[in-house]
This record gives structure tokens, C-alpha cells and sequence, in this order.
């Protein structure tokens, strides 16, 4: 429906003429072109010069001045172009004539579609890298506001106003600290509309880890247990850790929460040369410095020997005697007897009596009768033992 506005134009243009506001479209739309036309109905007849319009709004003339076309046109109409407006048409040297007020209410369009991008795509990130959240809709006219949030609580993090579809909002250099779920909003008078959840995970990389050797002795023989200790000082984890022995692997271990991981490794002759270890999260693997380890010789006898505890005695047995208290035990230190098993020598001695009512036949004053007694303690594991040495 066109809005028509009456004017009546002076005497030398027609009595009864009549002049009609036309705007179009006749319900207007933020940032669509809304064109204004002043037209005379019927056309005046016999007039000795053309017509000149001038159009106004809210009493303030859109155009420089007047001008033979009956148009004015707004490429580009926005919410604050809503307002009271005429036409006047006129005759060079004749009184113009105004028509009347009438108001044009331009419409906007709510905010529809809000949606979060992040760059660069896919939501993980390194530490230290640039984040860029865009705020994107695909519904709405004229300033639109936008929000930036972080968190389920919604932690508000920036607010920019702009005639714009689209805003960004950037962290220069991520931190770890910055993991979290981020949402954007937008209003342009109707209300904020709110995007979707977006997750964003930094990592750090790891660090160069560092190999540590735990020995039990300084000079390492084979049969040692040596511990094997590699950890990164930085990493998000999980961090997975691989040991080395030259170029092969011996064993890998995950640290699902930092930190680092042991490898205990039981030397053997082929054990010596050089070691290291790598670590990795998923970013990038890094190698640890080479840490090199040699086997200077092997388990004797005599170290087994001497690394058996001395045995203590649990039950007293006694042999040649009629008084327990008469005997006397001499314990030999612990001996390789047999091959594989430990014994324990134990001498028994008789001692003279202080006094003897009846000796017992072939016993003379001075005399001791000692009997040898060997008790089996435990099996020896002679693995890598020289006998020679022992022998």
C-alpha cells in the first residue's frame, strides 16, 4: 500500500490538482533502498515552466535543493531513517505549496544463526599460538553488538559494536591456562542470540627429556639392576617415554599425568654401550643426550659367598654327652660344599667335668671328644660363579 499525502498546488499550477507521496517498498526494511516519488494527480495542464520538488524529513531538507525529478532515493535505509516526511512541488516565482506530514517506520531484521569459528580450525593448539574467535550471523540489520564469553559460568571477555555481519575477537599467544569452552553472542535491539559451545585445547609441547642411570655401585658388573629414570621437565600429558640401547628399543612407558617413567633393566655381558631415551605427547618428540654404561666384570663365588647373611643357630643338637650344658658349639664360617648348596659347620666340643664321682670309661682328665656336625641352610644360585676361584 503506498502512503498518499494531498497537496495542493498553488493557483497557476491547478485548483484541482492533487499531489500524492509514493513510498517504496511501503513497509520498509533496514538495509534495503527505499525511494521516495512526489507525483501530481491529474498532471497540471499548460504550464509555461516544469515542476521543481524538494522532499524533507523531520523539517530538515534532503537534498541540496530543488530539482526537476520527482524522485529521492536511500540506497541503503537504516532503523534511524524512520521519521515524519513530505514533498513540495513549486513553479519558479510561484509560492510552493507543502504536503502533508506523514510517518514512515523503517523495520529491522532480528539477529538470527549465531555461530563461533575459531582459527586455526579443529580447536587444538600449541602453546603460544594466535587464537581468533569469529562471531558470525546470518540474520540481522543495522549495529549489531557482540559478546565474546569463556566458560559454562560465562566469563565475559569482549564487547564490540559495529554495522557488520561478522566480528573477531583474538588471544595473540595461547596459553595452557586457556583450555576451555568459549561462546559468542550477538544483539542488534531484539535481544542477544548465543552461539553454540566451542572447546579449545592447548598443549605444550614436551621439553628435552633427561636420562638419568640408578646403579648399585659405581663399578657395574652383570647381574646389577640398573634403573633407567627419563623425564621431560615440561609436557601436557599424557607423555609417552621409549628407552633405548643404541639403536634398539627395550621397553616403552606412558605417564598419563607428567612426570617422568623407570625402566629397570638386569645387566648382562652384552649390556654395555650407550643409552637414551625419547619422549612424546602427541606435538612433537624429543631425544634425550646419550648416557653411556659399561660392565667392568661379573659375580664371583667368593661375592656370592660373603653376600649370604651368617646363619643363626634356631635348635641346639647334642652328641657324646649326658649334660647339655657340658658342650661347647664353634660355628666355621658358611661354605660352598657339594656344588649347589649352602652349609654351616658346627663344631661340639665335650668339656672335662669339675668334679668326677665316676668317670665314664676311656675318658682321661684333659681329654675333649669334638664331633662335627654340618646343617643345611639354603641353595645357592651359583649362576656367572667361577668355581675355580673357590676351589
Amino acid at each position: 500500500m503506498f502512503l498518499r499525502l494531498l497537496l495542493l498546488i498553488c493557483a497557476p499550477l491547478c485548483e484541482s490538482t492533487e499531489l500524492f507521496l509514493i513510498v517504496s517498498p511501503s513497509r520498509p526494511i533496514e538495509g534495503n533502498t527505499m525511494t521516495l516519488t512526489c507525483k501530481t494527480q491529474p498532471p497540471p495542464q499548460k504550464l509555461d515552466a516544469k515542476l521543481q520538488f524538494l522532499f524533507y524529513k523531520d523539517g530538515r531538507a534532503l537534498g541540496p535543493a530543488l530539482d526537476s525529478l520527482p524522485e529521492f532515493r536511500i540506497p541503503v535505509v537504516r532503523k534511524e531513517d524512520s521519521g515524519s516526511y513530505w514533498c513540495q512541488a513549486k513553479i519558479t516565482s510561484v509560492k510552493a505549496k507543502l504536503s502533508r506530514r506523514v510517518q514512515i517506520e523503517v523495520h529491522r531484521v532480528p539477529i538470527g544463526n549465531v555461530s563461533l569459528e575459531i582459527q586455526p580450525p579443529g580447536g587444538h593448539l600449541i602453546e603460544g599460538e594466535k587464537l581468533v574467535l569469529v562471531c558470525l550471523v546470518t540474520e540481522g540489520t543495522g549495529d549489531i553488538t557482540f559478546f565474546w564469553f569463556r566458560g559454562a559460568r560465562g566469563l565475559s571477555l569482549k564487547m564490540k559494536t559495529q554495522h557488520s555481519l561478522m566480528a573477531t575477537f583474538e588471544i595473540p599467544a595461547v596459553r595452557e591456562s586457556d583450555s576451555d569452552q568459549y561462546y559468542c553472542a550477538a544483539d542488534n535491539g531484539y535481544g542477544p542470540s548465543f552461539s553454540e559451545l566451542v572447546s579449545i585445547t592447548v598443549r605444550i609441547p614436551v621439553s628435552r627429556p633427561v636420562l638419568t642411570l640408578r646403579a648399585p655401585a659405581a663399578q657395574l658388573v652383570v647381574g646389577h639392576i640398573v634403573e633407567l629414570h627419563c623425564e621431560a621437565q615440561r609436557g601436557s600429558p599424557p607423555i609417552l617415554y621409549q628407552f633405548y640401547h643404541e639403536d634398539g628399543a627395550l621397553g616403552n612407558s606412558s605417564a598419563p599425568f607428567g612426570g617422568g617413567v623407570s625402566f629397570n633393566l638386569s645387566l648382562t655381558a652384552e649390556d654395555s654401550g650407550n643409552y637414551y631415551c625419547e619422549a612424546n605427547n602427541g606435538q612433537v618428540a624429543q631425544r634425550s643426550e646419550v648416557v653411556p654404561l659399561n660392565i667392568t666384570g661379573r659375580h664371583t663365588a667368593k661375592d656370592a659367598v660373603r653376600s649370604i647373611p651368617s646363619p643363626v643357630p634356631q635348635e641346639s643338637t647334642y652328641f657324646n654327652s649326658q649334660a647339655p650344658e657340658q658342650l661347647h658349639f664353634d660355628y666355621e664360617n658358611v661354605n660352598i660344599v657339594n656344588g649347589d648348596e649352602v652349609y654351616s659347620l658346627v663344631y661340639c666340643v665335650q668339656q672335662e667335668q669339675p668334679s668326677a664321682a665316676e668317670e665314664p670309661l676311656g675318658t682321661h682328665p684333659g681329654d675333649k671328644d669334638s664331633s662335627a656336625i654340618y646343617s643345611r641352610l639354603k641353595k645357592a644360585d651359583l649362576t656367572d660363579m667361577d668355581y675355580d676361584d673357590v676351589m
